[in-house]
């Protein structure tokens, strides 16, 4: 068994597009993993995302430590919807 150090994972910041147009904003070491989650495959999705599934990846960054993948996810939810979806590459 491997055990990952968060100094040496990578980490990333992103938006997902929730069923019902929402936006979510979230950290993790792996994209594909998290998505599965939110889309309800295991226990760790986020109660927001549970009752506005399908979710899509709308958005990811890398960031280098989790402390800044922190600091970039709390930056984009004081974001107005407009600047997110800007961000993201759609429109409203």
């Amino acid at each position: 068994m491997t055990c990952r150090s968060g100094a040496h994972a990578a980490w990333f910041v992103y938006m997902l597009r929730c069923a019902d147009g929402t936006l979510y904003t979230g950290i993790t070491t792996d994209i594909g993993r998290r998505l599965a989650e939110h889309n309800g495959e295991g226990e760790a999705g986020a109660r927001y995302t549970r009752s506005r599934r399908p979710v899509i990846l709308a958005y990811s960054e890398p960031a280098a430590s989790r402390a800044e993948a922190s600091r970039r996810e709390a930056a984009i939810k004081q974001l107005d919807r407009t600047r997110k979806l800007a961000l993201c590459g759609t429109k409203a």
